[in-house]
């Protein structure tokens, strides 16, 4: 986030090329799918832990795993605590990262721990020319924190450093010499160092100086256990910039059903969703690919301060559907997205009391807030079609009982398939089957998975309302206003007859709809 050795013989590089043998296996090194935190400006405060931050707790530890994620990533600052003499870390500092690990391993979740700016002792020195002394000092520190963690298993990844400042070839040639030290001194220490997953940073953790200058990676004894990371915050104007400057202004508004038609001047003008997926392609093409994973070690879009509505609202709704948008491709293109946070925006650190779940829900596989002034499907009447199978939501031998379940089937044009939608405000809309006359809902006002989806005669009901919530451009996840749950094809089936049914949300495909 941006925030305020002894001399190892160097090894030869191994070609990305050579690690097209990788097998798919490599990739249980972190969870499938990924759903990623940081405990950010905590560990890795320069002044100490509990500086920036208050310090962490189980009960933090605890709520972001209750939460839905299932890794951690701990920002550290292992020089700020070390000796400048002797390059010893502090046992107290030492301890304390070790705490926070323990509190993950408890809770099953993965975790990473890195070296963070601590200071900018690796990234203000990286001019191009090896230096003997930041080699020692990679060198020492990873022996000592190799050491500490022995014994711990393949759920404990460590990682090199953060985002150095890497924009050409002799800079990026000096960096890939101190991870080669980085990976020695791990891999030295035996235990389970052997074949623990290490990261390394791209250039700047940048996608496209990764793409054009990271065409090689350290040599490892150990095959297939090297991942790359990046970090992704684009477009800043809308996911960090917090005030106008002379070479651009603030976005409020990002992705498409979000813009803002009364204040069109904040609307993101670039970097949209297919630029997102271009950039996420880069990585897939040059790394997950050929079998070499790729950490997304940060992303996050903050809210702007000091709005007011209706700018303040659809703001909101804009940064739940960019994470939204962020996490899903991530996971399309092969990719492991870790969140940022701080303390207090997500949790509590103290207490772990959630903070905000509007936020946390499209960071774990859930829904984005829909845009609350923007209508996203206008009224009229539509073939509502599933994105996995093809197939129209259909009323099944064109009934017209009450209770019964609709299914999918292969489009045909007739009225058992096509719906009357009808906006009831705030994108929740109602849905009347064009010829039987009823409505679409959740049978028994149930709140269970895999209820029933059914149709009944239109009573006016929170079990036949429908909250309309982007998923993609011209994708949509339908979202029960009683239960909470979505509609989906039972059990992702792409056959004709297949049933739907209502089921707590995730990034599934039988999940998603087009309205045509």
């Amino acid at each position: 986030m941006k925030t305020h050795t002894h001399k190892s013989k160097i090894a030869s590089f191994a070609t990305i090329a050579a690690l097209l043998t990788i097998p798919t296996a490599a990739f249980a090194q972190l969870p499938n799918p990924t759903y990623g935190w940081n405990l950010g400006n905590t560990m890795e405060a320069t002044c100490g832990v509990g500086c920036w931050s208050p310090q962490p707790t189980q009960a933090l530890i605890n709520s972001v795993a209750s939460s839905g994620f299932n890794t951690v990533r701990i920002p550290c600052a292992w020089d700020t605590h070390a000796n400048q003499s002797t390059y010893q870390i502090d046992a107290a500092y030492m301890a304390q990262v070790k705490q926070v690990v323990d509190w993950c391993y408890a809770r099953g979740l993965t975790v990473i721990i890195n070296d963070h700016w601590d200071g900018g002792w690796l990234d203000s020195n990286l001019s191009g020319t090896v230096k003997p002394t930041i080699s020692a000092k990679m060198n020492a520190y990873w022996t000592q924190i190799a050491t500490t963690f022995a014994g711990y298993d393949n759920h404990l990844l460590f990682a090199a450093a953060n985002e150095p400042p890497v924009d050409n070839s002799a800079k990026m040639s000096e960096l890939m010499s101190y991870y080669q030290t980085f990976v020695n001194a791990v891999r030295a220490k035996g235990g389970n160092n052997s074949s623990r997953w290490l990261v390394v940073q791209g250039p700047s953790a940048d996608i496209d100086k990764t793409n054009t200058l990271m065409t090689s990676l350290p040599s490892d004894p150990t095959p297939g256990r090297l991942m790359v990371e990046i970090h992704y915050y684009t477009p800043y104007q809308f996911t960090l910039m917090d005030g106008d400057a002379s070479w651009g202004t603030m976005f409020y508004f990002w992705g498409q059903g979000y813009h803002s038609t009364t204040n069109p001047s904040r609307n993101s003008t670039w970097a949209e969703e297919s630029y997102t997926d271009a950039e996420f392609q880069k990585m897939q093409t040059q790394f997950t690919s050929k079998g070499i994973p790729v950490v997304i070690g940060e992303f996050r879009a903050e809210g702007k301060g000091g709005l007011s509505d209706p700018d303040k609202s659809l703001n909101r709704a804009s940064t739940t559907y960019w994470d939204k948008y962020v996490v899903t491709s991530a996971h399309n293109h092969g990719m492991a997205p870790i969140c940022w946070d701080t303390s207090g925006q997500l949790f509590d650190w103290t207490t772990g009391a959630v903070q905000d779940q509007a936020q946390i829900s499209p960071l774990t596989g859930g829904l984005a807030l829909p845009p609350p002034t923007n209508t996203l499907i206008p009224n009229g009447t539509y073939t509502i079609v599933g994105v996995q199978s093809g197939k129209a939501l259909d009323d099944p031998s064109w009934s017209s009982t009450d209770g019964a379940q609709m299914d999918i089937y292969t489009v045909n044009g007739g009225n058992n398939q096509k719906w009357t939608l009808t906006n009831l405000g705030n994108n929740v809309v109602k849905l009347i089957n064009v010829f039987s006359g009823k409505a679409l809902e959740v049978n028994g006002w149930s709140g269970s998975n895999g209820a029933a989806v059914d149709q009944w005669a239109s009573s006016g009901g929170a079990n036949q309302q429908w909250v309309v919530c982007p998923a993609a451009p011209g994708v949509y996840n339908l979202k029960n206003v009683n239960s909470g749950k979505i509609l989906e094809v039972y059990g992702a089936s792409a056959a004709n007859g297949a049933t739907v049914d209502q089921w707590s949300a995730g990034e599934g495909a039988h999940q998603q709809w087009k309205f045509q």
